[in-house]
């Protein structure tokens, strides 16, 4: 049989033992893991004033951008604050998902006429998923609730507050607010302020979110057919398919 036969079929041999090589390394799923962050939004309506609808201020996504930052957000009657900054990137390697939001000088004037001056000097939420699942935390620097006083720096998940003028609940502050969403993300929420609805002595309804991170769950870790698994890859192939090929020519050419 001519030698360039005997060439054809090792190369041949060697695609076959590419292709078992690469194929072992193929993703088990092609979608990657996302996150979120934003600093600010808000959606009220307060009592006798027109609705006002703002945000989500410095907004970032593992899509891109995957970082931002803003000054300051200044919607009178209803929150105050200073600098913002949010991130939400991926690791390619090892699909882990991490978004972080922090907001700095944050007042609540919306919340003056049941508790007075409301003010945190950072409000900071952080939500990470990794291969062993997804997990989320809130720290709050320098929180004075007006009347209510000062609140933990790292409350529990879900603390909720209630904010009364006179008899009537007007509101609820929820601290840490972590909600499981059902494609298995999770969302945290450093703070979230709930009214509860209009009346005479009601303060107004809708909501205010003060630094959200949302994340997970984890993408797949990088598989062996991409980066630095693909020069593995090939690796072993140079190793087990060139010395097959040549074993066959040699022993034909004995033959002849």
């Amino acid at each position: 049989m001519k030698k360039s036969s005997l060439a054809r079929r090792g190369g041949l041999l060697a695609a076959v033992v590419a292709s078992v090589v690469l194929a072992g390394a193929a993703p088990a799923s092609a979608a990657p893991g996302d996150g979120s962050a934003y600093g600010v939004k808000v959606d009220v309506k307060l009592l006798g004033q027109e609705a006002v609808k703002a945000g989500p201020f410095a907004a970032a996504n593992t899509a891109g951008p995957t970082s931002s930052s803003l000054a300051k957000v200044d919607l009178p009657g209803i929150l105050k604050a200073g600098a913002i900054n949010t991130e939400a990137k991926r690791d390619e390697n090892s699909g882990a998902v991490t978004a972080k939001a922090s907001t700095a000088d944050v007042g609540l004037p919306l919340l003056k006429p049941a508790l007075g001056d409301v003010g945190i000097k950072l409000v900071e939420a952080v939500c990470t998923a990794t291969q062993k699942g997804v997990e989320g935390s809130t720290k709050l620097v320098g929180a004075n609730l007006g009347s209510i006083g000062a609140v933990d720096a790292t409350p529990a998940p879900n603390t909720q507050i209630k904010v009364g003028l006179g008899p009537v609940n007007v509101a609820t502050i929820i601290l840490n607010e972590q909600i499981k969403n059902e494609d298995g993300s999770l969302t945290v929420n450093a703070v979230h302020v709930k009214l509860l609805g209009e009346g005479l002595k009601a303060l107004g309804s809708g909501d205010v979110i003060v630094s959200s991170a949302t994340c997970g769950p984890a993408a797949p870790p990088m598989p062996l057919a991409s980066g630095a698994g693909l020069w593995i890859g090939l690796g072993l192939l140079g190793a087990i398919a060139v010395p097959v090929g040549t074993r066959i020519l040699r022993r034909r050419a004995a033959r002849a």
